[in-house]
């Protein structure tokens, strides 16, 4: 339905920066135009502040200025003629994206997707450590862990002696759990909407 006279979002030009709401966007496209070069730097002034209450959150940042005055550098297209308080050259930077991240390389896979990647990493990892309390520590953190995961993926029995069996087996037997002396920390029950879930899942 197109009612005539109203305005509809989808039909504005988008917003380089939304974050600060169309009509500071329309008080920088004003700016641009003022004849004056005095004027447009007091109105350039004047934006600032308001962006500064549309975001307040940036005043946690040290150089939050110089961000607030790099953002109305990229708003105005770099069309603002002023003398800038602040060096806008990097201004562009910040909306660069990051580079893609690479693939893992071919025979990376995971082994164990229940347990993940870093668990597989502190499996390997245990099997060089010398016994000692750094040891039986990075034990007690990576069997708790394989704990929670179990729990997480409902795969099969997350009981203690499960997670013994398997860092037993996944250490090649450098690592025997003692049950007797550590006790892993206790897991809330299923809720039924979890159970729920998991059968969905699968």
């Amino acid at each position: 339905m197109n009612i005539e006279g109203l305005d509809y979002n989808t039909q504005r030009e988008p917003l380089l920066m939304p974050e600060y709401g169309r009509e500071i966007q329309k008080m920088v496209d004003y700016a641009v135009t003022l004849p004056d070069r005095g004027e447009r730097l007091r109105c350039a002034e004047t934006i600032v502040r308001m962006m500064i209450t549309k975001v307040p959150q940036l005043r946690e940042n040290a150089n939050y200025e110089q961000t607030l005055w790099d953002h109305l550098y990229l708003m105005s297209h770099k069309q603002l003629d002023i003398d800038w308080p602040y060096d806008v050259s990097e201004a562009e930077k910040i909306l660069g994206k990051p580079e893609p991240m690479a693939m893992p390389k071919k025979g990376s896979h995971v082994r164990l997707r229940h347990y993940g990647r870093l668990i597989e990493e502190m499996f390997e990892k245990l099997k060089a450590m010398p016994e000692g309390e750094e040891r039986d520590e990075l034990v007690r953190i990576t069997a708790n862990q394989m704990k929670r995961d179990l729990a997480a993926w409902g795969h099969g029995s997350m009981d203690d002696e499960r997670v013994a069996a398997d860092l037993a087996r996944f250490t090649d037997g450098k690592v025997q759990l003692d049950l007797g002396t550590m006790r892993l920390d206790r897991m809330p029950a299923a809720s039924a909407g979890d159970v729920q879930r998991r059968k969905k899942r699968k």
